[in-house]
């Protein structure tokens, strides 16, 4: 993959927008857009910014676990069962 073709300016933006969202949603890469030489935003379909946030939440989870894992805030799977069994025979009542 060539980033430097999905570069453009504002400018391009601008006058193509259609063709710009089009070439978004046919490849799913996000296109860099510039404002004088600099790098100003990021377009991306919206399946492709979907994965990334999924993907992203993913990652935070699996951030959580660890961290739970180190500080031994866990319980085993034996604990759970039991205080949820409990917990439905209180209301079951």
């Amino acid at each position: 993959m060539n980033i430097t073709n999905d570069i453009k300016p504002v400018t391009y933006l601008k006058s193509k927008a259609a063709d710009l969202l089009n070439q978004i949603n046919e490849t799913h890469r996000p296109v860099i857009i510039t404002q004088n030489g600099e790098p100003r935003a990021v377009l991306q379909d919206p399946e492709s910014y979907e994965n990334m946030r999924n993907a992203i939440g993913i990652l935070k989870a699996l951030s959580q676990g660890e961290s739970d894992i180190k500080n031994e805030k866990i319980k085993s799977q034996k604990e759970v069962f039991s205080e949820i069994e409990s917990s439905l025979k209180g209301k079951l009542k």
